[in-house]
């Protein structure tokens, strides 16, 4: 049974995130490691905005680094993903395949789309698994008492190098600005996620895929959408084994160090929000071009 509600912080709490160029020495190899075991390209501005609390990050991070390269994490994952996609396909996304081709985009820019959707396809599973612990603990509730983990041979994220292009609102045009604030407008939110900044270096496939999904968000059928999204990853992060023993104690009592409890617990709770639901509509892009739910 589920028992964590999904719940929009009101008002929407300050956040400060550490980009990866800011970061001193000790957070650079922190976030390098955050990357590898993750098999991501690129960190999550969930993790860059816990950076900020160092004592609390560290603590968070070195507990979890135990699992996030194992067995039971991937597979994980991998079920998470699974439910995004298959809630996605549910929403009915329109093919737009044929649309960018009659457009002028050439097959392999159509797969260049594609692979980036794949890394974040990828890469927001467990970044929405960490900002679910984060909750959970911030709010005294436990993790399992399992300690056992398997290791995980072979990569499981997409192939490594891959660098991210990020069109930033002072690099855009005026179309592109204003697609920023329109998704801003309709998620709530005071920021653009990295995967909308990615998505946009082609304008015009970004303005399709948006304007296909939009009319989407708010509806009945996507908030259920995102709430089983949100469902799953609290049930796969209570199931999952914790071999870094994290605790409530052990993460709140290190929150403490860097802020109130409640300003960390705010910022947690904004991530473990809004990332059901960026999870759900990158699985939504992936589908209007082919992609069908993987698992």
């Amino acid at each position: 049974m589920n028992d964590l509600p999904r719940l929009k912080p009101d008002p929407i709490p300050a956040i400060r995130p550490v980009p990866e160029y800011q970061a001193d020495e000790r957070l650079q190899a922190v976030y390098a490691e955050t990357k590898e075991r993750l098999q991501t390209p690129w960190m999550g501005v969930v993790t860059m905005a816990f950076a900020a609390y160092p004592n609390f990050y560290g603590a968070l991070w070195s507990g979890f680094r135990a699992l996030a390269d194992q067995k039971e994490f991937v597979d994980a994952c991998a079920r998470l993903r699974s439910e995004a996609e298959t809630a996605a396909v549910a929403l009915g996304p329109k093919p737009l395949q044929e649309i960018m081709l009659a457009k002028g985009y050439g097959p392999r820019e159509i797969d260049e789309i594609r692979a980036l959707i794949e890394v974040f396809s990828h890469g927001n599973m467990p970044y929405l698994m960490i900002a679910t612990a984060a909750r959970m603990l911030l709010e005294g509730d436990t993790l399992s008492e399992a300690r056992a983990v398997t290791p995980y041979d072979g990569r499981h994220g997409p192939a490594a190098g891959q660098r991210l292009t990020l069109i930033e609102p002072h690099h855009a045009d005026a179309p592109t600005q204003d697609l920023y604030a329109e998704i801003q407008s309709a998620l709530g939110l005071p920021f653009v996620n990295t995967d909308y900044r990615a998505l946009a270096r082609w304008p015009s496939y970004f303005q399709a895929a948006w304007g296909d999904l939009r009319p989407k968000i708010g509806t009945t059928a996507y908030e259920a959408a995102a709430t089983k999204v949100h469902a799953r990853a609290t049930t796969e992060m209570r199931a999952a084994p914790n071999p870094g023993d994290l605790s409530a104690e052990r993460l709140i009592e290190a929150a403490r160090k860097d802020a109130t409890v409640a300003e960390v617990r705010e910022v947690a709770r904004l991530f473990q929000w809004l990332l059901p639901g960026l999870a759900l509509n990158v699985a939504y892009f992936r589908s209007q071009l082919g992609g069908s739910p993987t698992l």
